[in-house]
């Protein structure tokens, strides 16, 4: 039996002070982002092309067009802002820098609101810096934490690793390797850990090269690194970033290639802040 106050799990209901503290959390993000130069996008609810983002499509809430063709509600921004702005703006709005606030939606009914930006052609300094400029300026501190994607890809491709292994975390299968190196990359969690790279094959050493570089660039005071972190959208294919406090995460972002397209990004977790927010009123 269904009440009527009742509302689907995992939607979102706001009132009274989080309603009023989630609307001044989107007006100061669209402020300053407009300040750094990033033009507003709203895109639409219905997408043809979210199936390219996810390797679990279970996720997607699937409906029909008027001619019959599969659409999804927006389970994720990134792709769509990417495709839009260029394929679709690029003659009238010659623009590199977008950002949006709107929902995201996975089955059965989880709905989450994100605020985001994408930079077309962006390095990682930019989308990370800026993430943690909006963080500051919503007074959250957390931790900074870096990966880089290339090197699970370099430990299948080149070692023989699994990588629904590296995905889920399994450390007692991915210890039980014939390399001897490989615990000392899973031990990896501080910048301090990559000042001597000396153990590590060329292929590895280099991306750990690159994951230290980005670091040492933000220069966030508690930053952290992780090897072995995979990030699950399939449009992530080198550095990426994501900040967080506790099992509360509050920003994911990195560098990405949609369709050919390479650009950088990242979005903030609304609900997140809104419940950091509430919980130290």
């Amino acid at each position: 039996m269904i009440f009527e106050h009742e509302i689907p799990g995992s939607s979102r209901l706001y009132f009274g002070k989080s309603a009023k503290i989630k609307r001044q959390i989107e007006q100061k993000c669209a402020m300053l982002l407009e300040e750094k130069g990033y033009s507003e996008i709203v895109t639409p609810l219905f997408s043809y092309h979210q199936h390219s983002t996810f390797d679990d499509a279970s996720l997607l809430i699937r409906v029909n067009d008027s001619e019959n063709s599969q659409v999804t509600l927006r389970a994720d921004s990134t792709v769509d802002v990417v495709r839009i702005v260029t394929k679709r703006l690029s003659r009238s709005e010659n623009k590199k820098k977008w950002f949006y606030i709107q929902p995201i939606f996975s089955y059965p009914t989880s709905e989450t609101y994100q605020i985001g930006a994408e930079i077309i052609d962006g390095s990682l300094h930019e989308s990370a810096s800026c993430a943690l400029e909006l963080l500051n300026g919503l007074e959250i501190n957390c931790n900074f934490q870096f990966a880089n994607i290339a090197i699970a890809h370099i430990l299948v491709e080149n070692y023989g690793f699994d990588l629904e292994d590296i995905k889920a975390i399994r450390l007692e299968k991915i210890l039980n390797s014939k390399y001897e190196w490989i615990k000392d990359l899973v031990n990896i969690s501080e910048i301090s850990d990559l000042n001597d790279l000396s153990l590590f094959p060329n292929d590895i050493k280099e991306q750990l090269e690159l994951l230290k570089s980005a670091a040492l660039e933000i220069g966030h005071k508690d930053a952290l690194v992780s090897p072995l972190f995979y990030a699950p959208m399939r449009y992530y294919n080198s550095l990426v970033f994501r900040a967080f406090e506790g099992e509360r995460l509050y920003v994911t972002g990195g560098i990405y290639n949609v369709n050919g397209i390479s650009g950088s990004g990242f979005a903030i977790y609304t609900d997140a802040v809104i419940a950091k927010k509430m919980q130290r009123d």
